[in-house]
């Protein structure tokens, strides 16, 4: 008998299938929205569609030495989480009480719209030092998985 993986595990490898995606220097990141064991969005981490990808034109994060978790405006992707809400919002997709399975924990700002967008829970596979995000999910009442 062939083995299965569980759900979780399922999700996170199509999540890291996803982040293969991701025209980011510096960090490559894959998120899926999940609704009853059903992918509704995927999303990675790179520049809007129909602006040049950062292999082409640089990172200034990374030309500045900006560490990690800082200074977001400056960059010029968006992050796989906002990708997967946006493109709910594009094809008309609720993402109301899903499951977000991500590569990497969110940031700050993620964390903010993934608790507006009514996301129940999160499954993760590395972490990622902001705190406030992490306040933002404990008093929001969202659960925060780490799979191994």
């Amino acid at each position: 008998m062939v083995e299965r993986p569980d759900w979780d595990h399922y999700f996170m490898q199509i999540a890291t299938v996803v982040s293969s995606r991701s025209t980011c220097l510096r960090r490559q990141v894959g998120a899926l929205l999940v609704l009853n064991k059903r992918i509704l969005t995927t999303g990675y981490n790179g520049a809007p569609g129909g602006l040049t990808h950062c292999g082409e034109v640089g990172c200034l994060r990374q030309e500045m030495q900006v560490p990690s978790g800082e200074r977001h405006e400056l960059c010029r992707g968006l992050h796989a989480e906002q990708n997967a809400i946006i493109q709910a919002a594009v094809h008309g997709v609720a993402i109301k009480d899903s499951v977000l399975y991500c590569t990497h924990y969110p940031c700050a700002v993620c964390a903010k719209m993934l608790v507006n967008a009514g996301v129940d829970s999160l499954v993760l596979a590395e972490n990622y030092p902001d705190t406030l995000a992490k306040k933002n999910f404990s008093e929001a009442g969202i659960g925060v998985n780490f799979i191994v």
